[in-house]
């Protein structure tokens, strides 16, 4: 038997003002994109900006529907919105945002796992990292380099 170590580095900012410049107007899109969410089930809107390549900035944000599993995340909807309008551009990076209208949400909220497997699809495809910025209402901004960082020991399509 062998035992590996598998490792993630996070970059903890202790607020929006201490992002970068870019990062921080990427995260305010996302904060504009969290209140335009629909989300009257779970109350828990998510919002997501990305940064792509060709100067373009998508946003997205959650669309809940009383069939619960025809609803779709935040960062799915602005990263299936860029592949289908921009099929040849990167995307750079991904501001996302969480808050609930029952609870403040002080804590940086990553992405569930379908959305993390989604955005490692991308950067399978691209053949590049993004750069992940995740947070809560307020408080604290996280950073992971890669969607790796989140998703380790990932699926992608060199197994099939």
């Amino acid at each position: 038997m062998k035992e590996i170590q598998v490792t993630a580095t996070v970059q903890l900012f202790d607020d929006i003002d201490e992002l970068p410049a870019q990062a921080k107007q990427l995260m305010l899109q996302a904060i504009e994109a969290r209140k335009k969410a629909y989300a009257p089930y779970s109350k828990f809107r998510v919002g997501a900006a990305l940064s792509l390549d060709n100067g373009e900035i998508i946003t997205g944000n959650n669309q809940e529907n009383a069939a619960y599993p025809s609803g779709l995340c935040a960062e799915r909807v602005a990263i299936y919105y860029a592949g289908a309008q921009y099929p040849d551009a990167k995307v750079l990076s991904i501001a996302i945002t969480a808050a609930s209208s029952t609870t403040q949400v002080n804590e940086p909220i990553s992405s569930c796992g379908s959305c993390r497997q989604s955005i490692a699809e991308y950067e399978q495809k691209q053949k590049s990292p993004i750069a992940i910025y995740f947070m809560g209402e307020l408080g604290k901004v996280a950073k992971v380099n890669s969607l790796k960082d989140l998703l380790p020991l990932g699926f992608d399509n060199s197994f099939l």
